[in-house]
């Protein structure tokens, strides 16, 4: 699963993307409000779990919370926040959170709570493009019926597609959302699009590229 960090403190940030990472989910972190907020503010921002922390430099997690629930009402917000801060909790919860953490909490807590608001969220995780399935949650694909076991990078190139199918997507979304925190050039991703294309290939289910906005996936 895509889980979005926001927290300033760099320690704790660095050890709860660790502990997650452990957990197979892929971190993203972000350290500012303002950036979260940008991020956020989008619709297609493809974060399957979000846990902010209230208070960021720039403008506070409230903030960032209002700004996605503008246009994003389904992806689960996990609140981590100071332990006396009751009155921010509960306009955090007012504004649309799934739950909050106070701090400091012990980290096996904090890996129960994102298991459990998943779970609670699995309803979205299920994808489907002509007979391509995909499972989000267990991260598992299926054509025809059939299971389609990937190496890990195309599996990830695959559910990116996926998340945005009927829309073009261009290669610098793709590394951003699919292969976040590595290098990966332009020529990388071309050569996974192609080994997709021939997996993919007369099963009703179509890679293509739109000249100009990127790679589109579809039924045909």
């Amino acid at each position: 699963m895509r889980l979005l960090l926001i927290e300033d403190d760099a320690l704790l940030a660095e050890t709860l993307a660790d502990v997650l990472r452990l957990d197979n989910h892929q971190v993203t972190a972000l350290a500012d409000g303002d950036q979260a907020r940008r991020v956020l503010s989008q619709a297609g921002h493809g974060q399957d779990l979000i846990l902010l922390d209230l208070n960021l430099p720039g403008c506070n997690g409230l903030d960032v919370l209002a700004a996605l629930r503008q246009h994003d009402k389904e992806t689960p917000v996990l609140i981590l926040t100071a332990r006396g801060a009751i009155e921010d909790r509960v306009r955090g919860l007012d504004l649309g959170a799934d739950d909050y953490l106070a701090k400091p909490f012990a980290l096996d807590e904090l890996e129960a709570r994102v298991r459990a608001l998943l779970r609670r969220h699995t309803r979205s995780t299920a994808l489907q493009v002509g007979n391509l399935d995909f499972d989000s949650l267990s991260q598992r694909f299926t054509l025809g019926g059939e299971p389609l076991n990937l190496p890990p990078r195309e599996q990830r190139l695959l559910g990116c597609l996926m998340r945005h199918a009927g829309v073009p997507v261009d290669k610098a979304r793709l590394a951003e959302e699919a292969f976040a925190g590595e290098s990966m050039g332009d020529n990388a991703i071309e050569v996974y699009i192609h080994r997709l294309r021939r997996r993919l290939s007369g099963s009703g289910v179509e890679l293509r590229t739109v000249r100009g906005l990127g790679y589109l996936l579809e039924s045909t």
